[in-house]
């Protein structure tokens, strides 16, 4: 089969379409026949050297979101059957830039019916971090007030419309081209990081969602009230200064989970999640996409 595989780290050059042999499930494992596969900043982390942190081993395929057909199961597996139309967050085998990857079962679930696979392979990591981060992690109910810092991502879009559907009221920063798109998933309020300190703003939230990292966590603490939560989706925030100013603060480490994407399936086909998937290519030019930070989520088939 083609994948798309590295054999070193380092910048784009490492990135090869070439021909490996398919993967046999185990007993406890699907074999999935992939349609389209998302792109995201932790396929050039891992290319760039990170891949040792994740539990990899070179050479290896790169990706982690993955839509397809089950081509077959393992003979512990009940919940799927070849032929089923799948997506999902295959985090323990990653694998997903190929015609054939693994999956566990707790790490895919039936692809939502609206979805086409280009569009269900955009869903599950941005989804999930953002669930993990704003339910799990920061107790959002409805009614409360949430600031999502990098609202236009692919994480913080999903965490926008999350928090909508669950009745808070969201404030998303964006630069100001974003604006429109922001406005469009539906945020109460929005702030133009490049002309507006939105820590002069915003205050007394009960969570904050950070996609971005840097001097814009640090200044997060200031728009929480006592008692807050601040969530991170990039590095650890200050501990030492949440006890401080008597807040809550943690890093999500987002992780497969069957029945949250069963629940996410729901939102999607009664229409209050979309995703924005920017650019599909085929699986041959997957190097093009190989340094992709961005939030309308690219995908591969």
């Amino acid at each position: 089969m083609k994948a798309v595989i590295i054999n070193e780290y380092g910048d784009e050059s490492v990135v090869n379409c070439t021909d490996v042999e398919r993967p046999v499930p185990n007993g406890g494992e699907v074999l999935v026949k992939v349609h389209a596969a998302g792109v995201n900043p932790v396929d050039w982390k891992i290319r760039n050297g990170m891949g040792g942190m994740y539990g990899l081993t070179l050479p290896t395929i790169l990706g982690c979101e993955i839509a397809g057909t089950v081509e077959a199961v393992g003979s512990d597996v009940e919940n799927f059957k070849p032929g089923d139309e799948v997506y999902g967050y295959n985090r323990a085998r990653r694998g997903g830039y190929a015609e054939y990857a693994i999956a566990e079962p707790n790490e895919i679930a039936l692809k939502p019916e609206s979805l086409d696979f280009e569009n269900a392979a955009a869903v599950a990591l941005g989804a999930l971090t953002s669930w993990q981060a704003i339910f799990d992690l920061g107790n959002l109910t409805g009614g409360q007030r949430i600031l999502i810092t990098g609202a236009s991502g692919g994480v913080g879009s999903m965490a926008v419309q999350l928090a909508k559907a669950k009745g808070a009221y969201v404030i998303g920063t964006a630069s100001g081209k974003n604006e429109e798109f922001i406005r469009s998933l539906g945020v109460d309020e929005f702030i133009d990081y490049t002309t507006t300190n939105f820590e002069d703003h915003v205050k007394d939230v009960d969570v904050v969602f950070n996609t971005v990292g840097g001097e814009t966590l640090d200044r997060t603490f200031h728009t929480l009230k006592k008692g807050g939560y601040l969530v991170s989706a990039v590095v650890q925030p200050s501990e030492e200064k949440a006890a401080e100013i008597g807040v809550k603060a943690e890093r999500v480490k987002s992780m497969p989970n069957a029945e949250q994407l069963a629940e996410i399936n729901r939102l999607i086909d009664e229409g209050k999640l979309k995703t924005h998937v920017s650019t599909v290519l085929p699986l041959s030019e997957a190097k093009k996409l190989s340094n992709c930070r961005k939030a309308d989520v690219p995908a591969v088939r």
